[in-house]
């Protein structure tokens, strides 16, 4: 695996987000064409509507599939992050941490984390900052 760092975290799987998304906007964009031929040929009308509302559901998953596994693993990382934090401090993190900021700082090493997440609360970090703070990356190869 190759080293990990801010230019290169960011998780794309090109088979999901590229050749899927195509196929999914050429369903939906030929589902609605289909639908909309069908209203000349009543007799097609019905198979036309329930193509098209497949389409329609098949985008909806496409979309959820992703927020709900992010939304599942974004409570994954503030809990390991809190209980990283509690074991090199002996404190919480500070409830004034956004989300993003917290899955920001799980990118800081052991010794810069305690220190970026009490300056991204002084300083409102946005996560995009912290990360770029951030001197030792640790890498996070298990993101969704």
């Amino acid at each position: 695996m190759r080293e990990q760092n801010y230019k290169n975290h960011a998780r794309y799987v090109f088979s999901y987000h590229v050749i899927t998304g195509i196929a999914l906007l050429a369903l939906i964009i030929g589902s609605f064409i289909n639908l909309y031929n069908s209203f000349n040929d009543h007799g097609n009308l019905y198979s036309a509507s329930l193509i098209a509302l497949v389409a329609v559901i098949m985008v909806a998953i496409f979309l959820f599939a992703r927020s709900f596994a992010l939304k599942a693993q974004d409570r994954a990382i503030r809990a390991e992050e809190n209980l990283r934090h509690y074991v090199l401090t002996g404190r919480r993190l500070d409830q004034r941490l956004s989300m993003s900021q917290i899955i920001a700082l799980r990118f800081a090493s052991d010794e810069e984390m305690p220190l970026l997440a009490e300056k991204a609360i002084a300083e409102n970090l946005s996560s995009t900052a912290i990360k770029q703070s951030v001197l030792n990356w640790r890498a996070d190869h298990n993101r969704v």
